[in-house]
């Protein structure tokens, strides 16, 4: 790739659906320790924080009310023009219009959508495309699209080219996910993502387990952007313990500093984020 990259996005997913402290002593769910996470990792070069949330029980939620606690919480520690993110992710336990119901009840700047949850196995609905209407361009979110395989990519541009997403581009995240956290993503994995996306439109990897580092390395290269935190990896290649997501950022801050390629401020963020809608 030639010329100027275009300034890196870290964005910190400090704890993911289900993580917890029998996977890592500092995985927290505090709304009040997690805005302190949050202001380190914004200090350590962090321009986004993607945010899950729990119920009184640990279990994954998409309760309203507990993402604008959270998003307080982090505007008030971290500083008020921090992006904050929520996930839509169903975890297997909530339908389309709960996933809905948790962006209109609670308001985000930003959020990210799972294109496989939306549009399971193609199927395109009238609640969705509506939802999606306003959001993206009333509301002016600011949205990524998960993408859990390259095949998913052909859906995504094809519902921006019919105009059922209302956008000229979009941001994908790249998600190499694991059932078995022995297993590790790799490289080939992201060159079949990179194959069929266009080339044009910015993108994001999230890549689980041990090699993370590794291949963030080669996304800063790249010009792609990077989604890290515990909620991808609490281990590092050597199987030692990840000291901490800010510890994290840090690291990879530093290998963009030797890649001389500069970090994103959370403006830049947005601008990274919120597409022009399609005219």
């Amino acid at each position: 790739m030639s010329g100027a990259l275009e300034p890196l996005l870290i964005a910190v997913a400090p704890t993911g659906a289900d993580r917890g402290a029998a996977d890592h002593e500092f995985v927290i769910c505090n709304a009040q320790e997690i805005g302190i996470m949050a202001a380190r990792c914004r200090l350590a070069g962090a321009g986004l924080l993607h945010l899950q949330v729990r119920d009184a029980q640990g279990g994954h939620s998409l309760s309203p009310s507990l993402y604008r606690e959270l998003r307080r919480e982090i505007l008030r520690m971290a500083g008020d023009d921090m992006l904050v993110q929520i996930s839509t992710a169903s975890g297997e336990r909530f339908s389309i219009s709960e996933q809905i119901n948790a962006v209109r009840g609670s308001t985000p700047e930003s959020a990210a959508f799972a294109i496989r949850e939306f549009f399971p196995d193609g199927a395109i609905t009238q609640p969705v495309v509506e939802f999606f209407a306003f959001t993206l361009t009333a509301r002016r979110l600011a949205a990524q699209f998960v993408l859990y395989a390259p095949s998913e990519v052909a859906l995504l541009v094809s519902l921006i080219e019919q105009g059922l997403l209302p956008l000229n581009r979009a941001h994908g995240v790249f998600c190499l996910q694991r059932s078995n956290p022995d297993e590790q993503a790799d490289s080939a994995e992201l060159d079949e993502f990179l194959r069929v996306w266009p080339a044009a439109w910015p993108w994001t990897l999230c890549a689980y387990g041990r090699a993370e580092l590794g291949l963030i390395e080669r996304v800063i290269g790249l010009g792609g952007h990077v989604r890290l935190g515990y909620a991808t990896a609490v281990e590092q290649v050597d199987g030692a313990k990840i000291d901490s997501n800010s510890e994290r950022v840090w690291k990879v801050a530093n290998l963009a500093q030797a890649a001389k390629r500069p970090l994103a401020t959370p403006q830049q963020a947005r601008a990274l984020l919120r597409s022009l809608p399609a005219v």
